[in-house]
């Protein structure tokens, strides 16, 4: 009789041991996952950043551009 308790122990240990690998499996997974997701975060930060240095640069010459053509129409001041 002093067996069963003793087995019945062992047997919840060994499941609560199933549970635990399976968890750390799951862990593994989504730390796995996450790293993708934030790498693909950063390639969309970089390309929206690269995306706006580049609009900036445009007006930056459409700026000069303007500049240039108030100026040949006498509408600004010459610098």
């Amino acid at each position: 009789m002093s067996d069963e308790p003793i087995n019945l122990v062992l047997e919840l240990l060994r499941a609560i041991r199933r549970d635990m690998a399976e968890m750390r499996d799951d862990i593994r997974e989504l730390k796995h996952r996450m790293s993708t997701v934030e790498q693909q975060v950063a390639i969309m930060i970089s390309s929206e950043m690269s995306h706006y240095a580049s609009v900036s640069s445009r007006l930056d010459r459409l700026g000069e551009r303007v500049d240039r053509i108030e100026r040949r129409l006498d509408l600004a001041p010459a610098k």
